[in-house]
Parts: C-alpha cells; sequence; structure tokens
C-alpha cells in the first residue's frame, strides 16, 4: 500500500478540519486549507466534494461558508479514509478483505508470499483502523502546543500565517510518531 497525493491531501485536509473545530473555529474555507497545506486550489476541491458526497464533512455556501466535519473526529478512522480515497490496504489481490482477487499462484492456501503479504495487510489495516481522525488531531495538537507553535485557525493573527516549509526532509525519529505520542510504553 502507497498513500496516493490524493489520499495524503484528503487526510491533511481532515486533519486541518479537526484542529478548527477543536480551536473553535466552525467552518474553513477550501482556500484556506490550500494555502495552508500547499495543495492545489482545483485538485482540493474534487477531495473535498468526494469526502462531502461520503458524509465525511458538510459545507456550508456563502460569503462566510466552509467546510467543517460532518460527523464526530472521534468516529472517524484513518483507515476508512484511505480505504474511501486509495482502495483496498492488501498489498496484493489474495488477501484483500474488500477487493479479494484469486492470484496466480497453483496453491493459495499454502503461499508462503500470501502468508507473508496478509500479515502486512493486517498490520496496515491494524494500525489505520484504530486510530481516529480526532487521536492524529490530539496528538497533532499537543505537539505544537509543547513546540509554542501558533495553532493554525485561531483567531490570533500569527496563527494565520502558514508555517515555513523547509526544503530538507526532517529527521524522522522513531518517538515522535503518533503511536508514540499516544502511547508512552510503546516501541517497535
Amino acid at each position: 500500500m502507497k498513500l496516493s497525493k490524493k489520499g495524503e491531501y484528503a487526510l491533511r485536509a481532515l486533519i486541518d478540519l479537526g484542529i478548527a473545530a477543536e480551536v473553535g473555529r466552525p467552518l474553513v474555507q477550501v482556500s484556506e486549507l490550500a494555502a495552508k497545506e500547499l495543495i492545489p486550489i482545483k485538485f482540493l476541491e474534487q477531495i473535498m466534494q468526494l469526502l462531502k458526497v461520503e458524509g465525511f464533512i458538510e459545507s456550508q455556501r456563502g460569503k462566510f461558508g466552509g467546510y467543517r466535519l460532518a460527523r464526530s473526529a472521534n468516529k472517524i478512522t484513518i483507515g476508512s479514509i484511505v480505504r474511501l480515497i486509495d482502495g483496498p490496504l492488501a498489498p496484493i489481490g489474495c488477501v484483500s478483505h474488500t477487493a479479494y482477487e484469486k492470484c496466480s499462484c497453483p496453491d493459495e492456501t499454502h503461499c508462503g508470499l500470501r502468508m507473508l503479504m496478509l500479515d502486512v495487510r493486517n498490520a496496515i489495516a491494524g494500525i489505520l483502523d484504530r486510530y481516529t481522525l480526532a487521536d492524529v488531531v490530539e496528538v497533532t495538537l499537543r505537539k505544537m502546543r509543547r513546540d509554542n507553535v501558533p495553532l493554525p485557525f485561531s483567531d490570533a493573527p500569527a496563527a494565520r500565517r502558514s508555517p515555513a516549509r523547509n526544503a530538507d526532509r526532517p529527521d524522522l525519529k522513531p518517538i515522535e510518531g503518533l503511536l508514540s505520542n499516544l502511547l508512552s510504553d510503546y516501541s517497535i
């Protein structure tokens, strides 16, 4: 499974809507989301329309309109969004729960590759289905507050500025993942 740009942008937009709700901002315009996340606005509008049709978000028209979550962030699993946008989580069709396809293996029941890929699928699904949008928003806000980063979508003018994007890839430390922030005793 590889998360597409469309899937990444959908998740980032939903996380932003969750953050906006947490800081008391009822609606966010698509232009604000696109500017904050550096996403092409037309592409984001298409993604938002799909999320709206599927009942994840709702919109309000007008000068002061925008988007908001249609249901509580703790009712939206990350796995449900990834499946909606990018399809099945399984790396090969013969281990998919939602889009099974017979493989070319002559003995599917005893295929070592299938057993391995089933473990991969189960690990991915286990993580993506365990965590909700609320979990990701909580960890994001906690980390921003810890680092004294202005919260996006809050009333403070400085918070509305887009964060500076570093051209270099930030170091990824094992302790900075979502799981380690939610579960202090977690390690791989």
